[in-house]
């Protein structure tokens, strides 16, 4: 990866982070799993309080990552907003409930993709 490219992503990731605290975002937790996974480099979760709250906060994502030229692969869960999935490519932001994100344990899930040994797989 050249260097560029590195600088371009934590811009793009910086960007992502703070349109989430523009919005309010609760209990922001970034996971880089560059290498572990085959569908993104980095893995942003966060809360809002409430299912309204969630649908805003991934509104303005949308709207700002549009506005900025980021091309938004697809949007899941919007309508229930319990758990809103944005793929932004090489960024994916999680938007939870605070139940929903405790009923899956969700942290516990990206803490061991980001721990893993992808060799691992290999057999």
């Amino acid at each position: 990866m050249k260097m560029e490219e590195i600088l371009q992503d934590n811009i793009k990731l910086e960007a992502i982070l703070e349109w989430l605290t523009e919005k309010k975002a609760e209990n922001v937790r970034v996971y880089e799993v560059q290498g572990k996974t085959d569908y993104t480099d980095v893995i942003v979760v966060c809360e809002g309080s409430a299912d309204l709250h969630n649908k805003a906060i991934a509104s303005h994502l949308v709207d700002m990552a549009k506005e900025n030229h980021l091309k938004v692969l697809s949007k899941e869960g919007v309508d229930t907003a319990h758990w809103i999935l944005i793929d932004i490519g090489d960024v994916i932001v999680h938007i939870f409930l605070p139940q929903t994100r405790d009923y899956y344990k969700i942290d516990e899930l990206f803490e061991k993709v980001k721990n893993r040994d992808p060799e691992e797989d290999i057999q």
